[in-house]
């Protein structure tokens, strides 16, 4: 049956502990461990059952437990000091930014992402994209960085994992119940839920929007799963990455279109739009249309305008990991939009298209953010690297170092992810400023003033938790699936608090190669069980849904684990999520990352672990492969990609031997080299070290200051002002980009002139001077540069350095003469030159404009 009104039941609780309402509805709690061990004074074992959620922990706690609390002196004070550190916290005015950028009140970030990892209750990410979003929004928090979030509120988020006696990952979806998670509904003036209209084919759908308070930031989630909408589109938000191809496109327009609408329906005016991932390019489009509508602008006005506002963020390093579309599903969806951003089909489809000429190339999210965005960046050094290579197509000509793709390495929000027992210990040896101002490298060299014992023990005790949490999960699973009572009581002597443990947790992608390590199990064997040294190894992660060889290295985990020699060696825990994340990068001693070269974008968990005093055993791929040094990790082989062999087992056999050889040879003696104190003084002095030259780096408070600085305030005020003087500066630009699509066909480089290239010395600069045909245009309209370096087997030109030339005079009919010198000669051998020109613009967003550029023939 169904009810005829709805109404909301809140916990009773008495007058002097209504603080701890406020502080359940805003997450600051979930990383901070004085609030939460408030939580747990009131009902630690109900706080666990409850999934950490304090929401429904209130609710659910024995009325006398609170009348108790408020008659517990000891309580109250504890209630009364983390209540006003947390107002303390949430004052915007003392905040960095508030103190760095007084006198620019005007600049909002909206930062969109199609999942939010927050804390473990609120089930709306499915993996390392969400949490380090969620991290962000932390970070944005602490530095007070005036931005919101938008993303999508999931009926039933990402699905728990349950391994059946085969071994084989079974996915149950539970429903999150949103009145009792720690998030509310945005409501108008007269105190209705706030909902927004997204326009679908012959219909509306609507969205209702919830927040989260996240600290000082506020993030706005939509709901399709209300009265108003067809039952087809109620299940929009039902599921995270759930459904086909229709679906995923109905997700990403309720993200993108809807997620702006929402912007205008809070009133809210951003300067920024920040696409974590291409699922919210939508957006980009939202934005034209706005403007045309608000300003009477045409769609190429609109088009120039918007970028400034735009910036992506790339996630995926290969090219299934990014969102296609049909033509004919573009069409069903997008055909009347097209034609209210007055703009043809073929016009429209271009925009997600590397090619705008191939009528069969699907239309592609990342291309869209890629074509209108203001600039965009991968999540680590080599993902940079990787990502130009993947879309240098939509830069013809322009080599591929010089693709406008750039990096903002990852990082993670530390107090969301170092043990309580590290907080303290931190705290009394490096100073609280670690927790306020982790990107400062001064904080961290302070670990030398750490005791190697306080350390190792801190570490210990970690360890011996990681177990016990292990073990429970163990013996919970085994009841689950009805195992007799041995089987149930031999969980209670899987692993060892003193062996050294191996943690490996993520995603199960085949790329991510999980059972590399298990490629030998005779050899892994001997390793595990030393008689002196012994080693053990836990497993934890998701494989997709419709993965089924993700599921396959699962099973083999879990049957291999069986067999008696790994038995209490090997352990698998299901349903990885935040909280086992927590355990398993707080205990492991060594840190394992297998993945296939080039395809890790960055890989954050191995930066909680280091954060933790774990050290990292790593291919060096992403965020390893910058910050790899030997005194404090290992790498696994030395950057090899194997292109010649195109041998994917003889990569795994290769692989896989070096960490048996690591294992052997140098990780396992260093950890078990104790003196007569039982110390291991190498392995702490590498915890140490690991520690003082990470943290300070890898870190989201420098990641954010990175953005902020780089991105965020200078595309912000070029924004304001393009929308400020009538579009001026916008129209001026476009005018100008007309003026070179016309004329740029008939630049001509006609003539170089250099000085005699014999006998040139390292160090010395070679003068240059060439006769440039620019017809129409003129030397303000172009950039024309000088390319020289040294040369390799294949006549091309490596690592070349770039130097302006310079309009000497004018020859008439537009011919003019340009001068330049070389960058000094650093290095001997042989060497080249070739001569290029740009079309150049204050206001352009880029050094290139995708498809113009000339370079010199041989002349």
């Amino acid at each position: 049956m169904k009810p005829i009104r709805k109404f909301m039941i809140s916990p009773k609780l008495p007058e002097k502990l209504k603080p701890l309402k406020d502080l359940t509805y805003n997450l600051r709690w979930s990383w901070s461990h004085s609030i939460i061990e408030l939580f747990r004074r009131l009902d630690s074992d109900l706080w666990e059952k409850c999934n950490h959620n304090p929401l429904l922990m209130l609710g659910l706690v024995d009325q006398h437990v609170l009348e108790s609390a408020v008659n517990d002196e000891g309580f109250m004070s504890h209630l009364e000091g983390a209540y006003d550190f947390h107002q303390s916290r949430i004052d915007t005015g003392s905040s960095w930014f508030a103190q760095t950028h007084t006198n620019e009140p005007d600049i909002l970030i909206a930062y969109f992402s199609a999942e939010f990892g927050l804390t473990e209750c609120m089930s709306i990410f499915a993996g390392g994209l969400g949490v380090l979003a969620g991290d962000y929004l932390k970070s944005a928090s602490n530095l007070g960085i005036p931005l919101v979030g938008i993303g999508l509120l999931y009926q039933q988020g990402y699905f728990h994992q349950n391994i059946n006696e085969a071994g084989w990952q079974q996915e149950v979806y539970r429903e999150n119940d949103f009145y009792n998670l720690p998030l509310q509904g945005v409501q108008t003036e007269d105190g209705t839920p706030l909902k927004i209209t997204i326009p679908f084919p012959e219909r509306d759908v609507f969205a209702q929007i919830w927040k989260v308070e996240v600290g000082r930031v506020t993030l706005y989630l939509l709901d399709t799963n209300i009265s108003e909408n067809l039952p087809e589109d109620r299940s929009i938000t039902y599921q995270l990455y759930g459904g086909d191809s229709e679906m995923r496109i109905k997700q990403e327009i309720v993200l993108g279109i809807g997620g702006f609408r929402t912007l205008e329906a809070l009133h809210l005016q951003p300067t920024m739009f920040h696409m974590n991932e291409g699922h919210s390019a939508f957006l980009s489009l939202e934005l034209i249309r706005c403007l045309m509508k608000k300003h009477n602008l045409h769609f190429a006005e609109a088009r120039e305008i918007a970028p400034i506002g735009l910036i992506l963020t790339v996630h995926t390093p290969v090219p299934a990991g990014h969102d296609y579309f049909s033509k004919d599903l573009m069409h069903r969806y997008f055909s009347a939009y097209a034609k209210e951003i007055r703009i043809t089909w073929s016009e429209f489809m271009a925009l997600g298209r590397i090619n705008p000429r191939d009528q069969d190339e699907q239309f592609c999210m990342t291309i869209l953010a890629l074509k209108l965005s203001h600039c965009c960046n991968g999540v680590s050094k080599l993902h940079g690297k990787v990502t130009r290579g993947m879309f240098k197509d939509l830069w013809p000509g322009v080599p591929v170092d010089e693709i406008p793709i750039g990096h903002v390495t990852n990082g993670v929000h530390f107090r969301s992810w170092i043990s309580i027992e590290m907080n303290l210990l931190y705290n009394r040896y490096l100073g609280p400023r670690w927790q306020e101002e982790p990107g400062d490298k001064s904080v961290w060299e302070k670990t030398g003033n750490i005791p190697r014992e306080e350390l190792w023990r801190t570490h210990e005790r970690r360890r011996e938790r990681l177990v016990a949490f292990v073990r429970q999960k163990l013996r919970s699973r085994l009841e689950r699936l009805g195992a007799s009572r041995t089987e149930i009581e031999d969980a209670d002597e899987v692993l060892d608090p003193e062996v050294l443990t191996i943690g490996f947790a993520r995603r199960f992608a085949t790329y991510k190669r999980a059972t590399l390590i298990l490629q030998d199990p005779e050899r892994l064997s001997k390793i595990l069980n030393h008689p002196r040294y012994p080693v053990q190894i836990i497993f934890a992660g998701k494989a997709h849904p419709r993965d089924d060889e993700g599921k396959k290295l699962i099973q083999q985990i879990v049957n291999l684990a069986k067999r008696d020699e790994f038995k209490r060696k090997i352990v698998f825990i299901e349903d990885y999520d935040m909280s086992a994340a927590r355990y398993l990068v707080q205990g492991s001693d060594l840190w394992l990352n297998t993945p296939r070269r080039l395809m890790e974008a960055s890989g954050t968990s191995g930066m909680k672990a280091s954060a933790n005093g774990a050290l990292n055993l790593s291919i060096l791929d992403g965020w390893w492969d910058e910050a790899y040094d030997p005194t404090f990790g290992w790498a696994i082989m030395n950057r090899e990609e194997y292109e010649e062999y195109n041998d994917s087992a003889y990569q795994d056999k290769e692989e896989s031997e070096n960490i048996y050889d690591l294992l052997e040879q140098e990780i396992v003696p260093i950890f078990y080299d104790r003196g007569v104190d039982r110390l291991p003084r190498r392995w702490v002095d590498k915890m140490k070290n690991s520690i003082a030259n990470l943290c300070y780096f890898f870190n989201t408070n420098r990641m954010i200051l990175e953005y902020t600085d780089k991105f965020y305030m200078p595309a912000s005020r070029k924004y304001k002002k393009f929308i400020s003087n009538d579009f001026s500066d916008a129209k001026n630009l476009i005018s100008w980009k007309s003026r070179i699509e016309n004329y740029w066909p008939k630049l001509k480089i006609e003539s170089i002139k250099s000085d005699n290239l014999m006998n040139f010395m390292v160090f010395d600069e070679i003068q240059f001077q060439a006769v440039i045909h620019l017809g129409e245009l003129t030397p303000d309209d172009v950039l024309v540069e000088i390319c020289m370096g040294q040369v390799d087997a294949r006549d091309k030109i490596i690592s070349p350095e770039f130097t302006k030339m310079t309009p000497l005079e004018s020859l008439g009919n537009g011919r003019y003469t340009f001068e330049g010198s070389s960058a000094p000669c650093s290095k001997s051998g042989q060497h080249g030159f070739t001569i290029r020109v740009l079309p150049y613009h204050p206001y352009l967003s880029s050094k290139f404009m995708p498809g113009y550029i000339l370079w010199a023939q041989n002349i």
